[in-house]
């Protein structure tokens, strides 16, 4: 998948930077991590596959489009 082609399209449809739209998704995935609205969405956020502590954006992505393809 070309992440960086989604962020992108992403930041030219809301006249921003691919930067601050990947740093966006970034601190929404921490936001999710530090305080998660409840336990089926804590319990969601920590199922993504990542390396490292947390996922990244384009592990995010890949997972959760994975996610909606399975669903069709």
């Amino acid at each position: 998948m070309k992440y960086q082609r989604i962020f992108q399209q992403i930041a030219r449809k809301h006249g921003t930077t691919p930067e601050a739209v990947r740093r966006e998704i970034q601190q929404a995935i921490d936001a999710a991590f530090d305080n998660p609205p409840d336990d089926l969405a804590a319990y969601r956020i920590r199922r993504i596959p990542c390396k490292g502590e947390r996922p990244t954006p384009e592990e995010a992505i890949a997972y959760l489009s994975g996610q909606v393809a399975d669903r069709k």
